[in-house]
Protein backbone atom coordinates (compact mmCIF):
# COMPACT_ATOMS: atom_id res chain seq x y z
CA UNK A 1 0.00 0.00 0.00
CA UNK A 2 1.14 3.44 -0.83
CA UNK A 3 0.74 5.99 1.98
CA UNK A 4 0.04 9.21 0.87
CA UNK A 5 1.18 12.59 3.12
CA UNK A 6 -1.14 14.29 5.28
CA UNK A 7 -3.88 16.28 3.32
CA UNK A 8 -1.99 19.33 3.78
CA UNK A 9 -1.80 21.49 0.59
CA UNK A 10 -5.72 21.87 0.06
CA UNK A 11 -7.29 23.68 3.19
CA UNK A 12 -11.15 24.03 3.37
CA UNK A 13 -12.82 27.86 3.88
CA UNK A 14 -8.71 28.57 4.63
CA UNK A 15 -8.21 25.73 7.57
CA UNK A 16 -6.15 22.80 7.45
CA UNK A 17 -8.21 19.76 8.08
CA UNK A 18 -5.32 17.44 9.08
CA UNK A 19 -6.35 14.43 7.53
CA UNK A 20 -4.58 11.18 6.43
CA UNK A 21 -5.18 10.10 3.29
CA UNK A 22 -4.28 6.16 2.46
CA UNK A 23 -4.10 4.70 -1.27
CA UNK A 24 -3.83 0.63 -2.22
CA UNK A 25 -3.52 0.41 -6.09
CA UNK A 26 -4.07 -3.53 -7.31
CA UNK A 27 -1.48 -4.92 -9.05
CA UNK A 28 -4.30 -5.14 -12.10
CA UNK A 29 -6.57 -2.52 -12.37
CA UNK A 30 -10.13 -2.90 -13.29
CA UNK A 31 -12.17 -0.86 -15.77
CA UNK A 32 -13.95 1.14 -12.41
CA UNK A 33 -13.65 4.13 -10.63
CA UNK A 34 -11.34 4.32 -7.20
CA UNK A 35 -13.52 2.62 -4.00
CA UNK A 36 -13.56 5.29 -1.08
CA UNK A 37 -13.38 3.78 2.05
CA UNK A 38 -15.34 5.37 5.31
CA UNK A 39 -14.32 4.15 9.09
CA UNK A 40 -16.82 4.33 11.89
CA UNK A 41 -16.55 6.29 15.12
CA UNK A 42 -13.59 5.32 17.09
CA UNK A 43 -12.51 3.47 15.02
CA UNK A 44 -9.79 3.68 11.73
CA UNK A 45 -9.44 2.91 8.38
CA UNK A 46 -6.51 0.46 9.67
CA UNK A 47 -8.84 -1.08 12.05
CA UNK A 48 -12.15 -1.32 9.99
CA UNK A 49 -11.00 -1.85 6.66
CA UNK A 50 -6.85 -2.89 6.31
CA UNK A 51 -6.85 -5.37 9.53
CA UNK A 52 -10.00 -6.68 8.00
CA UNK A 53 -9.03 -7.65 4.90
CA UNK A 54 -10.94 -5.14 2.71
CA UNK A 55 -8.24 -3.61 1.35
CA UNK A 56 -6.54 -6.93 -0.08
CA UNK A 57 -9.91 -8.40 -1.65
CA UNK A 58 -10.89 -4.98 -3.20
CA UNK A 59 -7.20 -4.97 -4.55
CA UNK A 60 -7.42 -8.73 -5.81
CA UNK A 61 -10.80 -7.53 -7.61
CA UNK A 62 -8.67 -4.64 -9.44
CA UNK A 63 -10.15 -1.88 -7.64
CA UNK A 64 -7.97 1.12 -6.21
CA UNK A 65 -8.86 1.88 -3.08
CA UNK A 66 -8.28 5.53 -0.69
CA UNK A 67 -8.75 5.32 3.08
CA UNK A 68 -9.37 8.56 4.73
CA UNK A 69 -8.96 8.99 8.88
CA UNK A 70 -11.43 11.31 10.11
CA UNK A 71 -10.61 13.93 12.06
CA UNK A 72 -9.17 13.06 16.48
CA UNK A 73 -9.15 9.21 14.44
CA UNK A 74 -5.81 6.72 13.43
CA UNK A 75 -3.44 9.18 11.91
CA UNK A 76 -5.50 12.12 11.50
CA UNK A 77 -5.11 14.96 13.73
CA UNK A 78 -7.31 16.43 16.29
CA UNK A 79 -8.29 19.90 15.66
CA UNK A 80 -9.14 22.28 17.76
CA UNK A 81 -11.66 23.70 15.88
CA UNK A 82 -15.50 22.88 16.90
CA UNK A 83 -16.44 23.09 13.58
CA UNK A 84 -13.80 20.31 11.90
CA UNK A 85 -15.90 18.04 13.53
CA UNK A 86 -19.10 19.10 12.03
CA UNK A 87 -20.62 16.47 9.72
CA UNK A 88 -21.02 19.05 6.69
CA UNK A 89 -17.31 20.14 7.33
CA UNK A 90 -16.21 16.62 7.36
CA UNK A 91 -18.13 15.81 4.18
CA UNK A 92 -16.50 19.59 2.18
CA UNK A 93 -12.44 17.83 3.43
CA UNK A 94 -13.62 14.32 2.30
CA UNK A 95 -14.17 15.97 -1.07
CA UNK A 96 -11.33 18.25 -1.44
CA UNK A 97 -9.16 14.96 -0.70
CA UNK A 98 -10.77 13.10 -3.35
CA UNK A 99 -10.33 16.18 -5.55
CA UNK A 100 -6.86 16.12 -4.34
CA UNK A 101 -6.98 12.07 -5.75
CA UNK A 102 -7.76 13.46 -9.38
CA UNK A 103 -11.00 12.08 -8.41
CA UNK A 104 -13.37 13.07 -11.60
CA UNK A 105 -16.65 14.16 -11.86
CA UNK A 106 -18.54 10.89 -13.50
CA UNK A 107 -18.01 11.11 -17.65
CA UNK A 108 -20.06 8.69 -20.18
CA UNK A 109 -17.70 6.43 -21.80
CA UNK A 110 -14.81 7.02 -19.07
CA UNK A 111 -15.57 3.70 -16.35
CA UNK A 112 -12.74 4.63 -14.71
CA UNK A 113 -14.68 8.36 -13.56
CA UNK A 114 -16.30 9.02 -10.62
CA UNK A 115 -15.98 7.02 -6.89
CA UNK A 116 -17.81 4.24 -5.52
CA UNK A 117 -17.59 4.35 -1.77
CA UNK A 118 -17.81 1.95 0.93
CA UNK A 119 -18.85 3.20 4.86
CA UNK A 120 -19.86 1.57 7.96
CA UNK A 121 -21.47 3.37 11.12
CA UNK A 122 -21.18 6.55 11.34
CA UNK A 123 -18.96 6.53 7.90
CA UNK A 124 -22.42 5.17 6.17
CA UNK A 125 -24.03 8.08 7.59
CA UNK A 126 -21.47 11.29 6.20
CA UNK A 127 -21.50 8.33 2.77
CA UNK A 128 -25.53 8.57 2.52
CA UNK A 129 -25.36 12.16 3.19
CA UNK A 130 -22.36 12.44 0.30
CA UNK A 131 -23.81 10.58 -2.07
CA UNK A 132 -27.16 12.84 -1.79
CA UNK A 133 -25.20 16.22 -2.06
CA UNK A 134 -22.57 14.57 -4.69
CA UNK A 135 -24.36 12.64 -7.44
CA UNK A 136 -22.06 13.73 -10.59
CA UNK A 137 -19.46 12.20 -8.21
CA UNK A 138 -20.70 8.84 -6.51
CA UNK A 139 -21.33 6.33 -9.06
CA UNK A 140 -22.43 3.46 -6.46
CA UNK A 141 -22.39 2.78 -2.41
CA UNK A 142 -22.30 -0.09 -0.18
CA UNK A 143 -23.57 1.14 3.56
CA UNK A 144 -22.62 -0.98 6.40
CA UNK A 145 -24.47 -0.84 9.72
CA UNK A 146 -27.14 2.22 8.56
CA UNK A 147 -30.12 3.31 10.15
CA UNK A 148 -32.57 5.83 10.12
CA UNK A 149 -31.26 6.98 14.60
CA UNK A 150 -28.23 8.94 14.84
CA UNK A 151 -26.63 7.08 18.14
CA UNK A 152 -23.98 10.17 18.47
CA UNK A 153 -26.31 12.76 18.59
CA UNK A 154 -28.02 10.95 21.14
CA UNK A 155 -25.10 10.32 23.20
CA UNK A 156 -24.87 11.43 26.99
CA UNK A 157 -22.04 13.48 26.93
CA UNK A 158 -22.02 15.01 30.73
CA UNK A 159 -21.97 10.65 31.32
CA UNK A 160 -19.35 9.96 29.47
CA UNK A 161 -17.19 13.14 31.19
CA UNK A 162 -18.27 11.70 34.34
CA UNK A 163 -16.65 8.48 33.20
CA UNK A 164 -13.74 10.11 32.11
CA UNK A 165 -13.16 12.25 35.28
CA UNK A 166 -13.09 8.69 37.23
CA UNK A 167 -17.09 8.31 38.12
CA UNK A 168 -19.80 5.57 36.75
CA UNK A 169 -20.67 4.39 33.55
CA UNK A 170 -23.05 6.10 31.85
CA UNK A 171 -26.72 4.58 32.81
CA UNK A 172 -27.64 4.79 29.04
CA UNK A 173 -26.40 1.69 26.87
CA UNK A 174 -25.79 3.28 23.26
CA UNK A 175 -23.19 5.66 25.54
CA UNK A 176 -21.97 3.13 27.37
CA UNK A 177 -21.73 0.72 24.27
CA UNK A 178 -19.85 3.78 21.85
CA UNK A 179 -17.46 4.80 24.75
CA UNK A 180 -16.33 0.93 24.94
CA UNK A 181 -15.68 0.56 21.21
CA UNK A 182 -13.76 3.94 21.27
CA UNK A 183 -11.41 3.01 24.48
CA UNK A 184 -10.53 -0.08 22.70
CA UNK A 185 -8.32 1.81 20.84
CA UNK A 186 -5.02 2.50 22.16
CA UNK A 187 -4.09 6.07 22.13
CA UNK A 188 -6.98 7.44 21.10
CA UNK A 189 -7.71 11.19 21.57
CA UNK A 190 -10.82 10.86 23.71
CA UNK A 191 -11.66 14.38 24.25
CA UNK A 192 -11.60 15.12 20.78
CA UNK A 193 -14.04 12.17 20.08
CA UNK A 194 -16.47 13.64 22.43
CA UNK A 195 -15.78 17.21 20.78
CA UNK A 196 -17.01 15.32 17.90
CA UNK A 197 -19.77 14.10 19.18
CA UNK A 198 -20.52 17.80 20.53
CA UNK A 199 -20.44 18.73 16.75
CA UNK A 200 -22.79 16.02 15.56
CA UNK A 201 -24.85 17.40 18.08
CA UNK A 202 -25.46 20.26 15.88
CA UNK A 203 -26.53 18.67 12.91
CA UNK A 204 -27.98 15.64 13.58
CA UNK A 205 -28.69 13.08 11.00
CA UNK A 206 -31.63 13.01 8.84
CA UNK A 207 -31.53 10.52 6.29
CA UNK A 208 -35.38 11.22 5.01
CA UNK A 209 -34.26 14.67 4.40
CA UNK A 210 -32.06 14.13 1.41
CA UNK A 211 -31.60 10.65 -0.29
CA UNK A 212 -29.07 9.45 -2.19
CA UNK A 213 -30.42 8.31 -5.82
CA UNK A 214 -27.23 6.58 -6.88
CA UNK A 215 -27.72 2.65 -6.62
CA UNK A 216 -26.96 1.34 -2.50
CA UNK A 217 -26.49 -2.08 -1.38
CA UNK A 218 -27.34 -1.44 2.45
CA UNK A 219 -25.72 -4.65 4.79
CA UNK A 220 -26.25 -5.24 8.60
CA UNK A 221 -25.66 -7.73 10.99
CA UNK A 222 -29.20 -9.64 11.43
CA UNK A 223 -28.49 -8.99 15.18
CA UNK A 224 -27.34 -5.04 14.81
CA UNK A 225 -30.02 -2.89 16.76
CA UNK A 226 -27.33 0.08 15.40
CA UNK A 227 -29.42 -0.46 12.20
CA UNK A 228 -32.69 0.19 13.18
CA UNK A 229 -34.82 1.35 10.16
CA UNK A 230 -32.62 -0.25 7.37
CA UNK A 231 -35.68 -0.78 5.54
CA UNK A 232 -36.94 2.61 5.70
CA UNK A 233 -33.68 3.72 3.76
CA UNK A 234 -34.21 1.14 1.32
CA UNK A 235 -38.12 2.42 0.64
CA UNK A 236 -36.80 6.00 0.39
CA UNK A 237 -33.76 5.46 -1.82
CA UNK A 238 -35.03 5.03 -5.10
CA UNK A 239 -32.10 2.34 -6.08
CA UNK A 240 -31.47 0.34 -2.78
CA UNK A 241 -31.23 -3.08 -1.83
CA UNK A 242 -30.62 -4.53 1.55
CA UNK A 243 -28.26 -7.68 2.75
CA UNK A 244 -28.75 -8.99 6.13
CA UNK A 245 -25.77 -11.27 7.25
CA UNK A 246 -26.95 -14.12 9.53
CA UNK A 247 -25.71 -14.14 13.03
CA UNK A 248 -23.94 -10.86 12.79
CA UNK A 249 -24.15 -7.96 15.04
CA UNK A 250 -22.50 -4.15 14.89
CA UNK A 251 -18.91 -5.32 15.90
CA UNK A 252 -18.25 -8.05 13.83
CA UNK A 253 -20.44 -7.34 10.87
CA UNK A 254 -17.57 -5.70 9.31
CA UNK A 255 -15.37 -8.70 9.39
CA UNK A 256 -17.62 -10.77 7.26
CA UNK A 257 -16.60 -12.48 4.21
CA UNK A 258 -20.11 -12.63 2.93
CA UNK A 259 -20.17 -8.89 3.38
CA UNK A 260 -17.26 -8.53 1.43
CA UNK A 261 -18.02 -10.42 -1.28
CA UNK A 262 -21.53 -8.96 -2.19
CA UNK A 263 -20.04 -5.57 -2.00
CA UNK A 264 -17.43 -6.10 -4.40
CA UNK A 265 -19.68 -8.20 -6.90
CA UNK A 266 -22.04 -5.18 -6.26
CA UNK A 267 -19.56 -2.09 -6.99
CA UNK A 268 -18.52 -4.29 -9.78
CA UNK A 269 -21.91 -4.68 -11.11
CA UNK A 270 -21.54 -8.34 -11.46
CA UNK A 271 -24.56 -9.10 -9.73
CA UNK A 272 -28.14 -7.13 -10.60
CA UNK A 273 -30.80 -9.73 -8.70
CA UNK A 274 -32.32 -8.56 -5.59
CA UNK A 275 -30.78 -9.97 -2.24
CA UNK A 276 -33.87 -10.84 -0.18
Amino acid sequence: MRRMDLHATSPVEGIEPGLSIMRSDPHEPAPLPPVLLLHGFGSSSARNWQDTGWVRALNEAGRAVVMIDLPAHGTSTAPEDAGAYRPSRMRADILQSLADERVVPLTEGEPTSGVDVIGYSLGSRLAWEFGATQPDLVRRMVLGGPGTADPLASFDLEGAERLLAGGPPPADPTTADLLRMARAVPHHDLPSLLAMVSAIKVEPFDAHAAVPGMPLLLVAGDQDTYAHGIDDLEQWAPDAQVLLLPDRNHANAITSRAFKDAAIDFLGRRRQIKLR
